[in-house]
């Protein structure tokens, strides 16, 4: 079965104002789970659909702990996206990837604690697979871009997501580096996790910004520092997103994420909590009608 690309992407709110959008326009989309970082901003590129989100809302007003990742999902999901590619400032834990480089990541660690993690809950429960968190077509899109523009990109690597919004202690970020994770950062958890159960394929393009904090001879990352790589980096990243969606084939075969919500959902269906099955129309409303 075929259909039509729409890209969702979730960065930073200077990454649509630049990109070149054709016929763009902002909207604002409610969501039965809660206020959302911003309107979004939706037009095309090359043709295809695009719908562009600020995961921190405009001007960078919300931490990475306060960001209702639930209403940005669910808000992309209402607007007809089909797959989400998430654009991240990320720290480096191996000295091969340097601040500039891009990493594709394709393994997540959850090290957050207290974010709302799940669409489901008591009267609806549902357990999606997440073995396999990035879409690997999505993934090699992405890479593929990036090496087009001649940057320096990483194909795969293991973020760890922690909750910030202070950065790592050393003793931290040599622990991770022990957990085998490559970069690390504040945002990718639980956004991977909701777009799984919105059945949204979804992959992860990190920005390396600095080296953490294991370097021991070196000071410890500081937010200048990661807005001064951020800033020289933005414009190469819209010309990975404008690169990837001209690659983009004409039409959008179906993926295996598509389907995620198929064997998930456990709850009988005379016990299932109505309210929160109409809160899911649009995440779940295929399995749920």
């Amino acid at each position: 079965m075929t259909g039509r690309w729409h890209i969702g992407v979730i960065g930073g709110s200077g990454l649509a104002d630049g990109i070149g959008l054709d016929d763009a326009q902002e909207i604002a989309v409610s969501s039965p789970f809660g206020v959302p970082s911003a309107a979004v901003t939706t037009g095309t590129l090359a043709g295809v659909r695009f719908t562009f989100l600020p995961r921190h809302g405009r001007g960078h007003r919300i931490p990475p702990s306060l960001v209702n990742y639930r209403a940005n999902i669910d808000v992309l999901k209402r607007c007809g996206v089909t797959d989400v590619i998430a654009l991240s400032a990320v720290g480096s834990l191996r000295g091969e990837l340097m601040p500039g480089h891009f990493v594709a990541v394709d393994q997540l660690i959850d090290r957050t604690a207290g974010r709302a993690g799940s669409f489901f809950g008591p009267g609806l429960v549902a357990h999606v697979s997440l073995a396999d968190p990035v879409c690997p077509r999505l993934r090699g899109g992405l890479v593929a871009a990036a090496q087009a523009e001649e940057a320096v990109v990483h194909d795969g690597g293991c973020y760890i997501a922690i909750e910030g919004p202070q950065f790592s202690t050393r003793a931290e970020s040599r622990l991770y580096q022990a957990w085998g994770a490559d970069v690390i950062g504040m945002t990718a958890m639980p956004e991977a996790r909701l777009a799984r159960e919105a059945e949204l394929p979804y992959a992860l393009l990190g920005m390396v910004t600095d080296y953490d904090s294991w370097r021991e001879h070196e000071a410890g990352v500081d937010a200048a520092e990661v807005i001064a790589v951020m800033h020289r980096n933005v414009a190469l990243a819209q010309q990975v997103v404008r690169g990837f969606a001209r690659s983009l084939p004409q039409a959008r075969s179906e993926s295996p994420l598509d389907r995620a919500l198929d064997h998930a959902i456990m709850t009988a269906p005379a016990a299932r909590d109505r309210a929160l099955m109409a809160r899911l129309d649009a995440v779940a409303g295929r399995v749920l009608r």
